[in-house]
């Protein structure tokens, strides 16, 4: 038997907010520009094979100036263990292209997303990261899997989530809504085994509550 789910969610959430409150993307990134490179490498990987490898990535292309010097093929060396390395090579070396500086990075939804191999996920990540004034809330994977497990959030469509989500929580917020949720994901509600006892959202969960 279902559970009648709060109304207040901001509230609901205070407590997830505080456990992971300023806590950073898992890509270890320095500046915008390698920010950018590893959200595009890490799409259908892990970001801890994004993290190995960038570090010999950005020794050779340490700027957009640079990178845009490169032919797709240069890049295999580095990323040849990425998914999809051949197509995002492609992506980055035409991004860097288009983009020429650094200082010619995107900073809205709209800006980014025109780029190749960033999409609304890829793109909220980096203004996310970089400070930028929040057009939507991040959906990867986990958020994905979390939302409708705590049943704020219904369907299996990023977009759809990210609407549901954005109803339900004030602009103000989604900075930490995602991150928090992501994280929530990676460490707690794992696709099996979620450690419900150990979640701070139990008491809101539905997931958790159709346990009981």
């Amino acid at each position: 038997m279902k559970t009648q789910q709060p109304t207040d969610w901001l509230q609901a959430f205070t407590p997830l907010f505080k456990k992971y409150q300023g806590q950073k993307h898992p890509l270890q990134h320095k500046n915008k520009f390698q920010l950018v490179v590893m959200v595009i490498f890490s799409a259908r990987d892990s970001d801890r094979n994004i993290n190995a490898l960038a570090p010999a990535l950005f020794q050779q292309y340490p700027s957009m100036k640079v990178l845009a010097t490169a032919q797709p093929e240069d890049l295999y060396p580095f990323i040849g263990k990425v998914t999809n390395y051949v197509n995002k090579a492609k992506w980055l070396t035409t991004l860097a292209k288009t983009v020429g500086d650094d200082k010619n990075i995107p900073t809205t939804l709209e800006g980014l997303t025109a780029l190749p191999g960033i999409g609304r996920k890829s793109a909220n990540v980096i203004i996310s990261e970089t400070g930028g004034a929040m057009e939507g809330v991040i959906v990867d994977l986990h958020v994905l899997r979390v939302a409708p497990r705590l049943g704020i959030a219904k369907g299996t469509n990023p977009e759809k989530i990210e609407r549901q989500l954005m109803e339900k929580i004030p602009q103000k917020y989604w900075r930490q809504l995602g991150m928090s949720l992501t994280y929530l994901g990676r460490e707690i509600c794992r696709p099996t085994n979620p450690k419900c006892l150990e979640c701070p959202m139990n008491p809101a969960c539905e997931y958790y509550q159709n346990l009981k």
